[in-house]
């Protein structure tokens, strides 16, 4: 009797704890006042800027960038030039897609008094290939982004964007209007939530527990497996009040995106057992049942809302069927988790010990 009355007594100091935990961590995301002003609202930006896709792809590299001017419209539906410096990024992407992805730099003094004030550095998500669905795959990946603010404290800010874009070619200049996005540096997430950024690797099980398992959950949904938080495969580590945490990025490659140029991942060349992308796989560790049946029922306990994140951005969709799908995809996330067979079948029981 005692034993049990000291196990009971245990299991509610420990779920008191990481109630406690948790409320911590969700006051750091509501610190408004380190979110930069780009990223308070979720109105979409309009841009506009120029450049040679040729020249950026092979006159660019981590120290060397072009100069270009950007235009964004204000509220006043006034235009305002920026200078920036931008270089191409990436590995697949870069030798794949057609628009190369972006990495942008503004110097402090040009951004003070601008809308980018307080952003040093910025990614530019950019369509991958010209086909009929390319804004609504970005639209899919930045849903992503929003789920995972729900999700998890430690996340980057996006803003969707719509890009007037024209491409140097020759002589000739190829108009571009597109959907994309911006995503705040990796440092402006660690400095929100009081900590750095980790340069070294560190196993999941090593991490924030709690923090891992949600991210862990996340990319279950959006059926992602391009991804390695002990790697530092698209995502990257925070250490803040002496915990690691991950934070992942890049999600085109998931099954909720699903694009033309998508393939089953291979993490250090281990295959993986699915053979599209839209196959769900968890790829979470094993871990104590009360702590993954914790963050079953947080995510659960959102479901509404981040099916509304999904909901906001139905009209931004140009093919309303891929909203339709897009949408059908995250609720049978949700349906996994309310069957206590599937959530046993599909994610407890395939759980890694390795």
């Amino acid at each position: 009797m005692r034993n049990k009355q000291a196990i009971a007594r245990l299991l509610i100091f420990y779920f008191l704890s990481t109630a406690i935990c948790f409320a911590q961590e969700v006051g750091v995301n509501k610190k408004l006042g380190k979110i930069s002003k780009l990223f308070l609202t979720d109105s979409v930006l309009p841009i506009k800027m120029s450049y040679s896709f040729k020249e950026l792809r092979k006159n660019t590299n981590d120290s060397t960038y072009l100069n270009i001017d950007l235009l964004y419209e204000q509220a006043s539906r006034n235009w305002q030039s920026i200078p920036v410096r931008v270089r191409s990024r990436g590995n697949f992407r870069l030798k794949k897609c057609y628009f190369p992805p972006v990495k942008m730099r503004i110097k402090k003094a040009k951004a003070k008094g601008t809308l980018f004030k307080g952003n040093k550095e910025l990614k530019l998500v950019l369509p991958c290939l010209l086909e009929k669905n390319a804004d609504d795959n970005v639209i899919k990946e930045l849903i992503a982004y929003k789920i995972y603010e729900l999700a998890s404290p430690y996340h980057y800010k996006t803003k969707l964007l719509n890009i007037s874009l024209s491409e140097f070619k020759g002589k000739k200049i190829k108009e571009h209007q597109v959907k994309g996005f911006f995503i705040e540096d990796t440092k402006k997430v660690a400095d929100r939530a009081g900590g750095h950024v980790l340069k070294r690797n560190v196993h999941p099980m090593q991490q924030e527990t709690l923090s891992s398992i949600r991210n862990e959950f996340f990319q279950f949904m959006i059926g992602n497996t391009d991804y390695s938080s002990g790697y530092q495969h698209n995502e990257k580590l925070l250490f803040v009040n002496k915990n690691t945490v991950p934070v992942p990025y890049d999600f085109d490659m998931s099954g909720l995106c699903n694009t033309s140029y998508s393939v089953v991942s291979q993490i250090k060349g281990q295959e993986l057992p699915i053979t599209e992308v839209t196959e769900r796989l968890y790829r979470g560790f094993k871990r104590n049942d009360a702590v993954m049946f914790q963050v079953k029922n947080e995510f659960l306990e959102n479901q509404e809302k981040m099916l509304s994140i999904v909901d906001a951005h139905e009209s931004y969709f140009k093919n309303p069927q891929e909203f339709i799908k897009s949408k059908k995809y995250i609720q049978e996330f949700f349906k996994i988790l309310a069957d206590d067979k599937r959530f046993q079948r599909e994610i407890m029981n395939r759980a890694r010990t390795k």
